[in-house]
């Protein structure tokens, strides 16, 4: 997808989670009835900030252009305003803090995430470390074999050679 697209579904699906998240909460038993439009919140803005922080594929005119640059502005400060009401909202339906919780439980969530991601590189390098250490040692192994074997040879040509003058 490219960058503007990509924008352009990032807001679609901030703003229609913001709707979904107004029209249900209500009518909500639990922060679980509300779950998947909360999801799509933060999938929607974190599509829009990537969009914004990275501009490739994007000409110079575009990017820096004050239709652009103030297009961006009023969409941070649009969503920041209803991020802040999506979050009062939640806390008066479920009690006080219970938005501050959502997000730090999911902070929580992608920091372990990155955690784990990180650990099962540094396993992927680890193994990939031994397996050129096991090459290295089999080339090695294979390498005195031969020079044993042709010095065996050799020695074998010259005691046949010995022995036949």
């Amino acid at each position: 997808m490219e960058p503007i697209s990509t924008a352009l579904a990032g807001i679609a699906l901030f703003k229609s989670a913001v709707d979904g998240i107004k029209g249900a909460i209500s009518t909500a038993n639990d922060v679980g009835d509300i779950a998947g439009y909360i999801d799509n919140l933060f999938e929607g803005e974190s599509q829009v900030q990537k969009r914004r922080n990275k501009k490739s594929g994007v000409g110079v005119g575009d990017q820096f252009g004050i239709k652009s640059v103030a297009q961006e502005i009023i969409d941070a400060k649009l969503a920041k305003e209803q991020m802040q009401e999506i979050a009062s909202m939640v806390d008066m339906r479920f009690g006080h803090g219970t938005w501050a919780g959502i997000v730090a439980e999911r902070a929580k969530r992608i920091q372990e995430a990155k955690e784990a991601a990180a650990a099962a590189r540094r396993e992927a390098a680890k193994k990939q470390k031994e397996l050129e250490e096991n090459i290295k040692t089999g080339f090695l192994i294979v390498g005195v074999i031969v020079v044993i074997i042709g010095l065996f040879s050799i020695m074998m040509i010259s005691i046949a050679k010995g022995v036949g003058h």
